[in-house]
């Protein structure tokens, strides 16, 4: 399994990402968005793929790519170790504020 952090290092992934968090969409559908060629494009959704930050179900002839929320969310928790100390922050600065208008 890739890691989650390089796979999301490079851009385009990124922007795949974000496309992909409204729901599914073919690589077709993706590639639309982005000037490189299809095998650049499967390239990129493998790396998202074994990192396991998107989903791949086949239906028929065609392969459908989605978020793994879970993987995303585990990501998300990192983060939130430093966005909680900053609400915590702006909580006592806010506080602190109103203590010396009373």
């Amino acid at each position: 399994m890739g890691s989650p952090w390089k796979a999301i290092a490079d851009d385009s992934r990124r922007q795949m990402l974000m496309m992909l968090k409204d729901g599914e969409k073919t690589p077709s559908e993706i590639a639309t968005h982005f000037h490189f060629t299809l095998p650049a494009l499967s390239t990129h959704l493998k790396v998202l793929r074994d990192a396991g930050l998107v989903s791949e179900h086949k239906q028929g002839q065609n392969r459908f790519y989605s978020v793994n929320k879970d993987a995303m969310s585990e990501m998300m928790q990192f983060f939130d170790l430093f966005w909680d100390d900053r609400l915590r922050s702006l909580k006592e600065y806010v506080e602190n504020k109103e203590s010396k208008r009373k």
